[in-house]
């Protein structure tokens, strides 16, 4: 094949992938203004802070046997029986960083020098 015909091949290839992603923004265009009226139409005139948008749903009570072992397990640690007010879930990425470092830094890495 001629470098002329490679290019116009080209030229095609790229000219029908950018038609695809064209039907494909307006496909997507198309189900956003969907859901955007679907939205307005289910809770008309209702405006949420967001602090209600974005509380999370109750979760379960624990079990009292898995309150006792957390309970059980403080005693031990702390030398005395707590007394147990609240227990939550934390779950926040400077708990992720503490664990790393604390792991990492539990491994001995030594550099002899000679």
């Amino acid at each position: 094949m001629s470098a002329e015909a490679d290019g116009s091949r080209e030229e095609r290839e790229f000219a029908a992938a950018v038609h695809a992603l064209r039907e494909e923004m307006a496909r997507l265009a198309d189900r956003v203004a969907a859901l955007e009226s679907a939205a307005a139409a289910t809770s008309p005139g209702t405006t949420q802070t967001a602090a209600q948008v974005a509380a999370p749903e109750p979760v379960a009570e624990l079990s009292e046997e898995l309150i006792l072992v957390i309970s059980a397990a403080l005693a031990a640690y702390l030398g005395k029986k707590p007394y147990i007010r609240q227990i939550r879930l934390v779950s926040t990425p400077t708990w992720t960083h503490q664990g790393r470092i604390t792991i990492q830094g539990s491994h001995l890495l030594a550099t002899h020098h000679r």
